[in-house]
């Protein structure tokens, strides 16, 4: 977790979307650049469902945070002109409130007590972030992959609070195909017999299960057109002898593993869940009388809508729609396809492709 994260307490009850509360929750959150004296200069980033606040380097904390080509002096998000916040989102595990804090009301762990959550959840919360920082009108809210959702709630619940929303690889709703996915990666979480009805102690926790549900979504995230390029049928240089049959054979076998490791135990599993769960949830329709009355009630001046051509979790047809609707209801939107290989995961990794496109944005 980020040494320079600050944080901001929301005191009293805070409501949830989909009924009860938490009692005085934690936002953590990291900034760049200086919010001028207008306080219009502010562009939030709403991030995907593992990253932390740590979105680039800083003073307080140099290490690379996970959208650090995008953010700082001379960057697309300029730091030199904007004011950039990241927030950890609300049911999180990296120093915001979630299912594995402490309910303060009881002393205990919230585990599965926590509330159900939803983007409308971490778009409120978020937006308490922002009004504590004193800004009342955002440059921009961008929105990558879940953040796109949590993004869209809070323009349509604050429909005043920014002039322009980028979407990155998003949606207005989940495909049935991508439910499935999160669903299968939930079953695979609360099968693992140290999973304990989500009461595993946080030094035993379900690993086995989230390796598996960890390796399925990076086939997802991923494209086979990538790893035909990457791995082909490459076999793994160290493969030990183990006796082992069916042990790993192959370099995209140890790649899934490598990734595997790297994520399970750094995440809590019960955060996980809650915060898959509420990328199913998400209906932006519900903000409205139809999908068409909701899209009527965001008043940005602004859009771009980023698409990838192998994202199979957001395909391109999804994304069309998506832009199509922003630019019904009268916003100066443009979509841009990107044909990157990597997937779901190009605005994370192919830096030559989305650099561009967010720097012409930002600059017009």
């Amino acid at each position: 977790m980020s040494a320079a994260f600050k944080t901001v307490t929301i005191e009293g009850r805070f409501a949830m979307y989909r009924g009860g509360y938490l009692e005085s929750p934690t936002l953590a959150y990291e900034t760049w650049g200086v919010l001028n004296v207008a306080r219009d200069n502010g562009i939030l980033i709403f991030s995907g469902l593992s990253p932390s606040a740590h979105a680039a380097a800083s003073e307080q904390d140099p290490s690379a945070g996970w959208w650090e080509e995008m953010i700082g002096p001379g960057s697309p998000l300029d730091t030199d002109q904007f004011f950039v916040i990241a927030v950890n989102s609300l049911g999180s595990c990296f120093g915001s409130t979630g299912p594995a804090s402490v309910n303060p009301e009881t002393g205990q762990i919230y585990r599965l007590k926590f509330p159900v959550l939803t983007m409308e959840d971490i778009a409120e919360s978020t937006h308490r972030v922002v009004l504590h920082l004193g800004i009342e009108r955002l440059h921009a809210v961008i929105g990558c992959s879940m953040g796109g959702m949590s993004g869209l709630a809070y323009c349509v619940n604050h429909p005043q609070a920014c002039s322009s929303f980028v979407s990155i690889s998003s949606c207005t709703s989940a495909l049935p195909f991508s439910i499935a996915v999160r669903s299968l990666q939930r079953e695979m979480i609360r099968r693992d017999p140290k999973w304990l009805d989500g009461e595993y102690d946080p030094s035993e926790p379900p690993l086995m299960g989230q390796r598996l549900a960890r390796k399925l979504g990076m086939m997802t995230y991923r494209s086979a057109r990538e790893w035909e390029q990457r791995f082909g049928r490459e076999r793994v240089a160290d493969k030990s002898e183990t006796g082992d049959q069916f042990g790993i054979e192959f370099s995209v076998e140890s790649y899934l593993q490598n990734h595997a490791e790297k994520f399970s135990g750094a995440f809590d599993a019960n955060c996980y869940l809650y915060l898959s769960r509420a990328s199913d949830l998400f209906d932006f329709a519900e903000h409205g009388s139809s999908l068409e009355g909701a899209f009527a009630r965001l008043q940005f001046d602004r859009a771009l809508v980023i698409s990838v051509e192998t994202d199979i979790l957001f395909p391109p047809h999804q994304q069309r729609e998506f832009a199509k609707s922003l630019a019904a209801v009268g916003s100066d939107t443009k979509l841009i396809e990107l044909d990157c290989i990597r997937g779901h995961d190009s605005f994370l990794v192919d830096m030559d492709a989305f650099q561009p496109v967010i720097r012409d944005f930002f600059a017009s």
